[in-house]
């Protein structure tokens, strides 16, 4: 529902019926495809060797064992969130049948393979195999890189291919124009509905997923949900003070920003879901500020490389989930992964200097993440639009 209604707000009044139907045919399709292969390739079972890493599940294909049905529908939250970051991306110009085409494609193959590696028991990169890369591997507590990195990603590749919105960086003669032509929402108000009700799920997302963690600690979901409350404040209030300064330096007139308000804080959202387990409060307040930032000079770099996001999902989900990737090898506070897994190597860098081998596993997943959707996405995406099946008609 908070997609939804944010990227009502986004687009052009004649635009809504469609996005709307769009966000909700993405949650068909995300259900189907989980159903269908999605959570077999995640979660499936290993086969008889319960210690050894593999690529992807292979059992449970549309077939849910009682213990299953929970983390089901868990689970296909977090993979209809990802489908539909994507979504908001290319607003206004893709067609019905790419979005169920892209939908079920990312959410029964290749979303699941990342949580596969991230998330699954013999993924190699995830903190809970019993062989994990560099004896550490990546903490990714409830998505930054796993949802967010995976569905900003592919709303870039998508967006690359599938080009920018009539009017946006070209006249009508298809001269570029000297500054881009903003395209404003047509609704401020249900922009904010869209972002406060996410904000209320992502303590769903966030605090719920210490139900996974088999030391299951009341403390833990406290953490999280306090961390997730700083981080989004931190990164609204970061994005809105900055662009205003920005606004007034090249002005003269002082601006406050609502949309940069509420993208800021989704950022600083996006940043703290990756740690909001494992690092301290003060810590969320530094990750939620930088968030601002990053999601400023994000959105700002997609203008003028001409990269027409409708929501600004690349920013806020791309940018923000890589810095928070970034920011959880950092901050990981050892008390706090004691209690969340247990036995552990490596903490954040900022409390041991000398160890930098979760910050360096936070990167490699970045960049693992990164290579799959490249190498995967853009490619089918290249496809549709090859079969004509991609963009519609100028609008």
């Amino acid at each position: 529902a908070g997609f939804a209604m944010l990227c009502a707000g986004s687009v052009r009044l004649k635009n809504v019926r469609n996005s709307m139907l769009k966000n909700l045919l993405d949650a068909c399709g995300a259900a189907l495809g989980f159903f269908f292969f999605g959570f077999a390739f995640a979660f499936g079972d290993n086969g008889s060797d319960s210690t050894r890493n593999s690529v992807i599940g292979t059992s449970k294909f549309a077939s849910l064992s009682p213990d299953d049905h929970a983390l089901w529908v868990f689970e296909f939250a977090f993979a209809s969130a990802c489908a539909t970051i994507v979504a908001g991306a290319l607003a206004e110009r893709c067609q019905m049948a790419a979005y169920l085409c892209y939908s079920i494609f990312l959410t029964g193959l290749i979303y699941p393979f990342v949580v596969h590696t991230m998330w699954s028991t013999h993924g190699f990169l995830s903190i809970y195999s019993s062989n994990p890369l560099w004896g550490s591997g990546a903490i990714d507590f409830a998505g930054s890189g796993v949802v967010h990195i995976t569905g900003g990603a592919t709303a870039l590749f998508a967006t690359i291919v599938l080009g920018p919105r009539r009017g946006r960086f070209h006249d009508a003669a298809g001269a570029k124009l000297d500054k881009a032509n903003l395209m404003p929402g047509h609704s401020v108000a249900l922009q904010v509905l869209g972002t406060l009700i996410l904000w209320f799920g992502w303590f769903g997302f966030n605090a719920g997923s210490a139900l996974t963690v088999k030391s299951l600690n009341e403390s833990i979901a406290a953490l999280c949900a306090a961390t997730t409350a700083i981080s989004g404040a931190a990164g609204g209030v970061s994005a809105l003070v900055v662009n205003l300064f920005w606004v007034e330096t090249q002005t003269g007139e002082a601006t406050f920003d609502i949309v940069m308000l509420m993208n800021g804080a989704l950022c600083g959202l996006v940043a703290i879901t990756s740690g909001c387990a494992v690092v301290d409060p003060w810590a969320a307040f530094l990750i939620g500020m930088m968030a601002g930032l990053v999601y400023i000079s994000a959105s700002k770099l997609l203008v003028r490389l001409s990269i027409d996001d409708a929501v600004d999902a690349i920013p806020v989900h791309l940018a923000g989930g890589i810095w928070g990737m970034i920011a959880t090898g950092l901050f990981s506070k050892p008390a706090n992964m004691e209690l969340v897994y247990g036995d552990f190597n490596h903490a954040g860098w900022f409390y041991t200097p000398k160890d930098a081998t979760l910050l360096g596993a936070q990167i490699f997943a970045i960049t693992f993440i990164g290579v799959t959707i490249a190498f995967t996405m853009l490619p089918f995406f290249v496809l549709l639009n090859y079969l004509g099946w991609l963009r519609v008609d100028s609008i």
